[in-house]
């Protein structure tokens, strides 16, 4: 875990260190069983193409736990993020292959706020296509 992050020491349009996070059919199994969610879209391909999707994809909550990671590394605690919200703009299709997806995220302090709190906004993308819209997390600092 990194070391804590100070409000002092963090000024507005700070990059965090970004991440890649690597999906794959295996990756979604483990997260079925650990969530519960065993919706077919992500883990039948037949099933996920009848539904109109292009092929299987990541859980939304996965993708979205993913990309929060950047934040929690880089203020040194998860239990520092004091808010956390998405829309998911497009999909993690995960390919049957020995490759899958990667999901990309990168981050920047957007805003000091009262209190020792920064809004840090995040990008996340998969195969060249933005899949969170309006990512933000708010984190308290030390």
């Amino acid at each position: 875990m990194a070391a804590t992050i100070g409000y002092a020491d963090v000024e507005v349009g700070d990059e965090l260190p970004a991440q890649s996070f690597p999906v794959t059919r295996a990756t979604l199994v483990q997260y079925a069983g650990a969530s519960g969610d065993f919706n077919p879209i992500h883990w039948n391909e037949k099933f996920a193409r009848e539904v109109g999707l292009p092929d299987v994809i990541a859980h939304g909550m996965f993708t979205m736990a993913s990309a929060i990671r950047v934040v929690t590394d880089w203020a040194g605690d998860p239990g520092a993020v004091v808010e956390y919200g998405v829309r998911f703009t497009k999909p993690v299709v995960v390919p049957n292959d020995d490759k899958g997806a990667v999901i990309e995220v990168s981050a920047k302090v957007a805003a000091k706020l009262d209190d020792g709190q920064v809004r840090v906004d995040l990008v996340a993308t998969s195969a060249d296509q933005k899949v969170l819209g309006m990512s933000r997390a708010v984190v308290r600092l030390a």
